[in-house]
Formats: structure tokens, sequence, C-alpha cells
């Protein structure tokens, strides 16, 4: 969990900017993920991966994008969680052994919901990237974010 302080939907604005910790990937992390969840050669063997599309051993789509979910929960301290509507993912390039992952998160779009008035909904878009700032993923997703309690202790003083 962060440290950080939480955010509330009136704490967000287009262009506010986040960025995570760093996850050091390594062949144990891709080979155990990709046993349970995953299990094709070019994620659990590195000799077959080297024969692969990939020529190498490489971490599972989903895999990447598991630590990418973390490193968000890090990057974007909402008050009440990441909670996703939903969104789009891209994977331009695979994440490897001993890639060093960080999660930058752009918000988007913020906009009041309708037909609740103690949420808002932000769209953001996170780029997951290696040591060399090549985008191993990209996720677009609409957040629902709590607004700040009235008089509570999170609240605004003025």
């Amino acid at each position: 969990m962060s440290s950080k302080s939480p955010e509330y939907f009136e704490d967000l604005a287009v262009g506010d900017r986040f960025s995570s910790i760093e996850h050091q990937l390594d062949t144990g992390q891709i080979v155990e993920f990709a046993r349970q969840f995953d299990p094709q050669p070019f994620h659990t063997d590195p000799e077959a991966a080297a024969e692969s599309f990939f020529g190498g051993l490489v971490a599972s789509g989903w895999h990447t994008a598991a630590i990418t979910m973390k490193l968000i929960v890090d990057a974007l301290p909402l008050a009440d969680g990441v909670i996703g509507t939903g969104g789009h993912i891209e994977r331009p390039n695979p994440a490897r052994p001993g890639d060093t992952l960080h999660v930058e998160c752009t918000v988007q779009e913020v906009r009041q919901s309708r037909s609740k008035p103690d949420r808002g909904l932000v769209k953001v878009e996170c780029r997951t990237l290696n040591q060399s700032d090549e985008l191993c993923m990209r996720y677009v997703t609409t957040l629902v974010v709590t607004r700040r309690p009235e008089g509570g202790a999170d609240a605004l003083q003025v």
C-alpha cells in the first residue's frame, strides 16, 4: 500500500501525472507466474523460448498486467482504491528477464458521475516502461473515484 496521501476526485485534474516505484523482473518470477497462469513454452522454458517468435524468454502479457496493477496502486493512491470500469490494453513490447519496470499514469479526463453524487469518473492512461523507456504495456481505463467526504477528517479546511 502506498504511503502517499489519498487522492479524492476533487484532487485530480486533466494532465496530472503519477509515477510508480520500480519492479525488477527476473526469470524465476516469469516462469513461476507462467506455470500457474499461462503455461506456454516461451514463458516457461528458456531453451524453447530461444527458438520461439520472441527469440528468448518473455513474461506473459497477463504477468505484465499484474505487475502493472501493483505499480498503479502504488502510483495512484486513490482514497477507496483503484476501481476500474474496464479499459483497453496494448502490449507493443514484451517484458523480459532483467527488465526493471515502472508505470507512469496521466489523467486524461475527469467528470462527475451523473447518477452517483459521491463519486466521479477519471480516465487514466498508464504506461508500463522498462529501464530503456521502451513501452511494454499501455492501459487506458476509466476509474471510479470517491469524492472527498464533506466535513470528514479528510475534508479540505477553508
